[in-house]
């Protein structure tokens, strides 16, 4: 088996992983507000990670080193994280999907403030051009559209294209691993705070537990098999296979939840993925030095 079929393999289980998230989000959401979600989420998914740093023995790899940056970063996804699960119960799942993967252009967009990379033309191009399909399927004016649930979802884009850029900066001296458990341990903290704030937070019922269960599992899951993907094949090959979560995710949508496939979506997510082809081919193409 070819990397690059092994990928493609890896890239299903990202794919499917995804999908059950933002159901068993849906799912629970008549009964957890999007912190008590996140606390529950962030507690399955701590434990997960300790239990596999504890059984390989790398507990050494947990420093302080980047404290204040993981802090931040975790900050940033966590907020998005909350809106991502938000917009999944105010506008059709394809539309959340669609406007998440515009946070790769927004990243793009940002990094040469953050990371302080160059702003090529292709990449101001591609975010453009994925900023006209997120006004094509917000259609600005029309009393069609939720306007507080595509603001949520745009957001949570923003808030990923911020912590995809700090966890670049991150993965110089940190390990998968040590990410992770950074992002779950604060995450869980971050939980308490949010939904134990005002002395209320519902308990998870029969109901509801496995839907978490699956949630904070297919979480970590997700990226995991994202991770690898990108190991065994350049990301000009990868993230097109992601891209497939749309129309996937659209037609779950139509069958269960009776959503509807307008021309808006179709168009505008067909300009954000096309904006995120062009940008991810022209960095897979050599510079000239």
């Amino acid at each position: 088996m070819t990397p690059t079929v092994r990928a493609a393999f890896w890239m299903t289980g990202a794919i499917a992983s995804f999908s059950a998230m933002a159901i068993a989000g849906r799912a629970v959401s008549h009964q957890l507000d999007t912190f008590e979600l996140m606390l529950y989420r962030s507690c399955v998914g701590f434990v997960i990670v300790l239990t596999i740093l504890i059984a390989r023995g790398r507990q050494n790899e947990i420093t302080m080193l980047n404290a204040p940056l993981h802090v931040v970063r975790n900050l940033a996804h966590f907020a998005g994280q909350n809106l991502w699960f938000f917009a999944l119960t105010a506008i059709p799942l394809a539309q959340v999907f669609a406007l998440e993967f515009t946070s790769p252009l927004w990243v793009a967009a940002l990094s040469p403030l953050v990371l302080g990379e160059r702003l090529t033309v292709i990449r101001a191009i591609s975010a453009a051009v994925g900023f006209v399909g997120i006004v094509i399927i917000a259609q600005p004016g029309s009393g069609a559209v939720n306007s507080v649930g595509l603001g949520a979802a745009a957001l949570s884009a923003i808030c990923f294209a911020f912590t995809a850029m700090l966890t670049r900066r991150l993965t110089r001296s940190e390990t998968t691993l040590a990410i992770l458990l950074w992002l779950t341990s604060t995450q869980l903290v971050f939980g308490m705070v949010t939904a134990g704030y005002d002395g209320d937070v519902t308990l998870p019922s029969l109901a509801t537990a496995p839907w978490l269960v699956l949630i904070g599992c297919a979480g970590l899951l997700a990226h995991a098999c994202l991770t690898t993907a990108l190991s065994l094949a350049p990301a000009s090959v990868v993230i097109p296979i992601d891209f497939t979560r749309l129309p996937l995710i659209a037609l779950i949508g139509a069958v269960f939840y009776d959503e509807p496939i307008g021309w808006a979506l179709v168009l505008g997510g067909s300009l954000i993925v096309v904006a995120n082809l062009a940008n991810i081919r022209a960095e897979a193409t050599p510079r000239a030095s």
